[in-house]
């Protein structure tokens, strides 16, 4: 242990001076625009609207990569009004105009998931530059209007935006993605939560009507604050829920295409007569499916499509990108993007040391911030100190587990209490995040081992003759921790939680998987404990307060109106309802609510979120330009059109 406080005690100095160097600060999120968008909003009471005005530049200019190609002019392939780029508020980033060329490189563990490729390529219709909705601008739109009572929400559309393969953008792409498909109930099974009126499973289902060419409306029955947040950044769902490429999917769609002319295609595909629906799905691209094999192909929005996929995923620019610069350039000014998918984290860190990697997100986590420091120069890359958007591994009982005794002992809340008790947080802030986090307040941050104890005895949870406890039947008590191997800090703190648990008389087992066996294990509710972050604690507008780990069946009760899963107890459904409403608050209104939240978790402990305040490290070429080292970290490849390589 003294050897373990040394090696901490030399690597929190490293970290210090690398932080210093990497110019880690908090800077206050402001609502000024930036100079080179040029939006006016106007707002009355409730109500909001917001054009986006842009000062079109004289002339167009294109990548090289893109000349003699026989394409259509630049101006020819940009909406009527391109959108000038704002993707981080005016305080975070001191804009470059960029220079054309490149390819970015990234690694993934995953098969087919790149996390900082499917940032870089999410397109919401409205967006909030900063991440944290403090300012909501048009984005793939060209305008949105909020009616007084928080009801009506009237979009247009950009004139003369065409998908990736050269085809305009309509209104019909929206009346077909809402009528023929979210309507469509062989296709949507089951209608989403977060477009109902409120946040009840059984209430009506958004209105949907068409204005225009160019103009649609969508109304609820209820008011919902919060319904922008929800295309901006809740579920990162970006466009594709709401626009669809009509000319491309209407081939595979049975209203459409009669089935007969379908079934060939159906067969082809491998699915059995009269599965159209299938074939459907596997043709449909979703913004969180972009570096899947299915979208090779599929017309895009986002500044790149899709070209190659296998081990080595491969992108190149979108020729019909909405977005350009103050001097008229159409972004990105990056030609290329390239995933490879590497072994395990472990070796996506080397190769990020080795100068293989231009950007890396996930992979670059706190513990390995002093080693990647060192190896700057010779990398020739950079660390930036950014803060992180969730919380970094909160720890989760599955309360819907199927063993009756497991149940019994974790929904006893006096269970839960003393495994809060026995935790040291400020350990895990000292040695996980060398202290730059705080030890979360939400369910207190003193330790009483004593008290723990207490309440553990007075459930009857004696000790045996080894020292651990046994549980209601006779038998050992045993928590088995099973954790993703997508992160390393995660079994860093379950062998801080081994230890911990184990001065109570808990025995604590540990195993690390394989991040797909984990998110399998996870849908069929066979994890007993695990570790992984959430959202919810630090964004008001997310729903993800870890239920789908700590009470998968439960969650799946909730989000199916009963079809499915278990019926939570009053208390849990007091705790969903608090989540799901926070949906429908503007800004200031659910920041309060969110306190809600927070208490009623201090009061049950559902989970266990020990930190706050956690930074997030980033690795990146050392000649991106257009990358900063202030506000959230995720925001940045939100940003990716926008990096450019320096000559």
């Amino acid at each position: 242990m003294k050897r373990r406080r040394l090696v901490l005690m030399m690597t929190s100095a490293i970290l210090i001076v690398a932080f210093s160097l990497a110019g880690c600060r908090s800077t206050p999120m402001g609502n000024e625009m930036t100079q080179e968008t040029n939006q006016k909003e106007t707002t009355s009471g409730p109500a909001s609207s917001k054009v986006e005005e842009t000062a079109a530049p004289s002339a167009f200019k294109q990548s090289p990569y893109l000349d003699g190609i026989g394409l259509p002019p630049v101006q020819e392939r940009l909406p009527k009004e391109p959108k000038l780029t704002n993707e981080l508020p005016k305080d975070a980033l001191n804009y470059e105009i960029g220079t054309y060329g490149g390819k970015l490189r990234t690694v993934r563990t995953d098969p087919i998931s790149d996390s900082d490729i499917f940032t870089i390529e999410n397109e919401p219709l409205v967006n909030s530059p900063g991440l944290m909705g403090e300012e909501i601008t048009p984005n793939v739109l060209k305008a949105y209007k909020v009616s007084d009572d928080q009801k009506e929400f009237t979009f247009t559309l950009r004139e003369g935006m065409r998908w990736s393969d050269g085809e305009l953008v309509t209104v019909d792409d929206v009346r077909f993605a809402v009528e023929d498909v979210l309507f469509n109930k062989e296709l949507t099974t089951t209608f989403p939560l977060w477009l109902k009126s409120t946040a009840y499973a059984d209430d009506k289902p958004l209105t949907f009507t068409v204005l225009d060419n160019n103009t649609f409306k969508i109304s609820f029955d209820h008011p919902y604050g919060g319904f922008l947040m929800q295309l901006a950044v809740q579920g990162w769902r970006g466009y594709t829920d709401f626009l669809k490429p009509k000319h491309f999917l209407q081939k595979y769609h049975v209203k459409y295409t009669p089935l007969e002319k379908l079934e060939p295609l159906i067969k082809e595909a491998g699915f059995g007569p009269g599965e159209w629906t299938k074939l459907f799905t596997s043709k449909d691209v979703l913004n969180i499916e972009s570096t899947q094999p299915k979208a090779v192909g599929f017309p895009v929005l986002s500044p790149y499509m899709q070209v190659k996929a296998g081990t080595v995923i491969e992108f190149e620019r979108n020729p019909y990108y909405f977005k350009i610069d103050a001097k008229g350039n159409q972004l990105p000014y990056i030609d290329k993007l390239e995933s490879t998918m590497v072994q395990n984290v472990e070796t996506a860190v080397l190769k990020v040391m080795g100068g293989e990697v231009d950007h890396s997100y996930e992979y670059v986590t706190i513990p390995k911030v002093a080693m990647l420091k060192e190896n700057e120069k010779k990398g020739h890359y950079k660390v930036y100190i950014n803060k992180l958007h969730r919380t970094a591994n909160d720890i989760h009982l599955n309360l819907t587990y199927e063993d009756p005794v497991w149940r019994q002992v974790v929904r006893d809340v006096r269970f839960r209490k003393a495994l809060n008790l026995a935790l040291n947080k400020k350990e895990f802030v000292n040695s996980i995040f060398l202290g730059f986090a705080k030890p979360s307040s939400i369910e207190g941050t003193d330790r009483n081992l004593e008290e723990a104890g207490r309440l553990l005895d007075e459930m009857g949870l004696v000790k045996g003759p080894d020292g651990f406890r046994l549980g209601p039947e006779g038998k050992k008590l045993i928590i088995p921790f099973e954790v993703s191997s997508y992160y390393d800090d995660f079994i860093q703190l379950g062998e801080l939680v081994v230890e911990q648990w184990k001065e109570v008389g808990l025995q604590v087992t540990l195993k690390k998987i394989e991040n797909s066996l984990w998110n399998s294990r996870v849908q069929s509710n066979q994890l007993q404990a695990t570790i992984m972050f959430t959202p919810g604690p630090v964004q008001w507008a997310r729903q993800e307060w870890g239920q789908n780990l700590w009470a998968p069946l439960w969650d799946k009760w909730w989000n199916t109106s009963g079809k499915q899963g278990e019926e939570p107890p009053a208390e849990a459904k007091a705790l969903f309802n608090a989540i799901f409403k926070l949906r429908e608050l503007p800004l200031q209104e659910a920041l309060r609510k969110r306190e809600d939240i927070r208490k009623n978790i201090g009061e049950n402990y559902w989970y266990y979120i020990h930190s706050e305040d956690i930074v997030a490290p980033v690795a990146v070429n050392e000649k991106i330009g257009n990358f900063t080292d202030k506000g959230w970290g995720i925001a940045q490849n939100f940003a990716g059109e926008q990096w450019f390589f320096r000559n």
